[in-house]
């Protein structure tokens, strides 16, 4: 690491301690050049995947955006608020772990629709409706049926 203060490209570590969270290194360092002490912090530098729009842009994810999209769905329903933020957390968690640089919106639309299913049907519909574009009554039939087709959620099911 290079000196802050006088630009030398070899500086000694001196100690090093892991943060209570465990997610970060503090270093103390030493400059052989000048003598003078400083301190760096090692973490590491996840990214989530940017997202392609159906134009073809791409955007940043926003856990803002994400996080607006279940709050809409669930607007007036009985779903606490720490259920909405474990989901919004596996949909993270889900998009760290494909390692990949960037995923399709609808990909990602896939993924808020799989959470809202598990917690809350009329949530799944309002989302539907607008993600998949209804048109008319036959679109939200089939939605219903497809609901109908898949096992309820139990308790247990929500926290896994």
């Amino acid at each position: 690491m290079k000196c802050p203060f006088c630009g030398h490209l070899d500086t000694q570590v001196i100690d090093s301690r892991v943060n209570e969270a465990g997610d970060s290194i503090r270093r103390r360092r030493r400059c052989p050049a000048c003598e003078k002490r400083f301190t760096t912090f090692e973490t590491a530098d996840i990214r989530l995947p940017q997202i392609i729009k159906s134009n073809g842009t791409r955007e940043e994810f926003s856990e803002a955006k994400l996080s607006e999209g279940f709050r809409r769905a669930l607007h007036k329903r009985p779903v606490p608020t720490e259920l909405v933020d474990e989901a919004i957390q596996r949909i993270r968690q889900k998009l760290l772990t494909l390692g990949e640089r960037e995923i399709p919106s609808r990909q990602l639309g896939e993924l808020v629709m799989q959470e809202l299913k598990r917690l809350d049907k009329v949530a799944y519909i309002r989302f539907a409706s607008v993600y998949k574009s209804f048109q008319d009554t036959e679109d939200f039939r089939d939605a219903l049926k497809d609901l109908e087709k898949s096992p309820a959620p139990g308790v247990d099911d929500l926290f896994k």
